[in-house]
């Protein structure tokens, strides 16, 4: 009928097998690649040395540079994610 709506649901998108560079709405093989990479590095053992590391480093000789360089990155942000402090 002219003018009358209906409730049908959207139908469900079929998996398609995504084969061009782009992945739409976040990249869902960076995200695998990621996830890989750093469940790799937690199981190699080597987060402990470096977290030490990175303290040595930001009380270093090279702390004034990481804090400009910190500085810098907040600059380009649109700030914390409110979800982060609940």
């Amino acid at each position: 009928m002219p003018g009358k709506t209906t409730d049908k649901k959207a139908a469900p998108r079929p998996n398609v097998e995504r084969s061009g560079p782009n992945e739409g709405e976040g990249s869902q093989t960076g995200t695998r690649e990621y996830n890989k990479a750093t469940r790799a590095f937690v199981e190699s053992g080597k987060v402990e040395p470096a977290a030490r590391q990175a303290a040595r480093d930001i009380s270093g000789p090279d702390a004034e540079a990481l804090k400009r360089a910190e500085a810098e990155g907040k600059s380009h942000s649109h700030g914390e994610d409110p979800l982060l402090h609940k």
